[in-house]
């Protein structure tokens, strides 16, 4: 059986990697060291929707947002749709 060449192997890496965000979001994970600011925000952005469909917002992932300059896409809510953790 023939191997496949390096360069076409590279060539699909970075075919498939290219779909998995858009420009902005490959724009904005290069100017930052981490994927996440912090585990906080690792947390917050895995259990929101990617498209910020049905928010799950608490004042403290909007004080950690701020204090960690979180990035990426903003999540918008309404104040009635922050919840208070217990």
């Amino acid at each position: 059986m023939e191997s496949i060449s390096p360069a076409i192997l590279m060539i699909g890496i970075a075919t498939l990697a290219a779909g998995c965000a858009s420009t902005d979001e490959w724009q904005d994970w290069r100017g930052h060291p981490t994927h996440f600011a912090s585990g906080h925000h690792g947390s917050f952005s895995l259990q929101n929707n990617k498209d910020g469909s049905n928010p799950r917002v608490s004042r403290l992932d909007i004080e950690a947002a701020k204090n960690e300059n979180w990035w990426g896409k903003a999540i918008t809510v309404k104040p009635e749709q922050i919840f208070e953790p217990r």
